[in-house]
């Protein structure tokens, strides 16, 4: 079977496409190559993704880029927003009809494309054509997608491209300098046993936002969510730790402000305020696999992570929300108050222990 150039590609080089957004570019330019004429063309594929339900990518042929828009989940933090956003934006082009293909299953990829004049019978059965070949690329880049997509979900965004880069072995790792964050929701034990599951869970999943999300908002990333704890890194990737060390304060005061908003919306409903403590240190970590021969973690661990939790063991004695180690400190010039050296528990060396200004106080358990 003698195939045009566009089918051709289809079925020899699209799957090496970096990824649905240059398919959709290629696509659309084989097809004007091989005479069909279009304006514009969408590829809307539904995604894994704890807030996005599907992806949109948007191309124009005048210039051949290609922008993306994002339909929401129901119930998710971003307010919902319309899914067919392919279909609006090529109806807003003029010229001819607009024509669509689902790629594959009922479910599958939706394609489309518009051209400046309405499309003969030839070349939307061009189109068709083109759709049904795009099927085998299409299926191989939703499952990198969503592997990609899971791996960032469950393991963080650098943790994830560092397992998709190196062999499935417990033996592979490196060691890193970062600025950690080790975090603890307090009064959960109590709260767990008081309160309805559901309660349990919606208040875990308010603290993690608040904590999650200030991290991830200066540049960190949260490598494991332990009970009701957090352990965060901000790796150092200048010469200078400053910036890291600085973006890991900047998190845990985002961190506070969080919570003192979502304690008030609390307080509102006749629920109970949520304490955390935190603690912040600089220090060399090993970072990659552990496990047993065939069950792997992803994690970081070492001496610097130990002495982030035996710091935020501290943190109840010291009525304070967010201490930090001497070693973090002296690498920045944000203002600290300074509580004196301490022995940590497990911890060969005492520590000097700084604190965040603030105004919280008097922490319990």
């Amino acid at each position: 079977m003698q195939l045009s150039p566009t089918l051709a590609w289809l079925v020899d080089a699209a799957s090496d496409s970096s990824g649905a957004d240059r398919l959709l570019a290629e696509l659309g330019a084989h097809l004007v190559a091989d005479g069909v004429p279009l304006a514009a063309g969408s590829l809307t594929l539904e995604v894994p993704h704890p807030l996005i339900a599907k992806r949109t990518w948007l191309w124009r042929a005048e210039n051949g880029r290609v922008i993306e828009a994002l339909g929401f989940a129901p119930g998710g933090l971003v307010p919902d927003l319309p899914d067919d956003a392919g279909r609006r934006w090529l109806r807003d082009f003029p010229g001819g009809e607009m024509h669509e293909d689902v790629v594959g299953r009922p479910d599958g990829p939706l394609l489309g494309w518009i051209g400046p004049r309405p499309f003969t019978a030839d070349e939307i059965e061009q189109l068709r054509e083109a759709a049904r070949f795009a099927a085998t690329p299409l299926a191989v880049l939703a499952a990198r997608a969503t592997l990609r997509a899971t791996l960032d979900a469950y393991l963080g965004k650098r943790s994830a491209e560092r397992v998709l880069a190196a062999p499935l072995r417990r033996d592979l790792g490196e060691t890193i300098q970062a600025a950690l964050l080790y975090a603890d929701l307090r009064n959960f034990t109590p709260l767990s046993e008081t309160s309805p599951p559901a309660d349990v869970i919606a208040a875990l999943d308010a603290w993690f936002d608040r904590i999650a999300g200030a991290v991830h908002a200066f540049g960190g990333e949260v490598l494991k969510f332990i009970g009701d704890g957090v352990l965060a890194i901000f790796p150092v990737v200048e010469p200078s730790p400053r910036r890291a060390c600085e973006a890991a304060l900047r998190a845990a005061g985002a961190a506070e402000a969080g919570m003192a908003y979502l304690n008030a919306e609390r307080r509102a409903q006749g629920l109970p305020p949520l304490a955390f403590g935190a603690a912040l240190h600089l220090g060399e970590i090993l970072w990659g696999n552990i496990g047993a021969a065939n069950r792997l973690d992803f994690t970081a661990i070492g001496p610097a992570v130990n002495l982030a939790s035996r710091l935020e063991g501290l943190c109840k004695p010291l009525r304070r929300t967010v201490l930090v180690s001497g070693a973090l400190a002296a690498e920045t010039e944000m203002p600290l108050i300074g509580l004196g050296s301490h022995a940590l528990r497990g911890i060969a060396a005492p520590c000097e222990v700084f604190a965040l200004p603030e105004t919280q106080a008097g922490l319990r358990r």
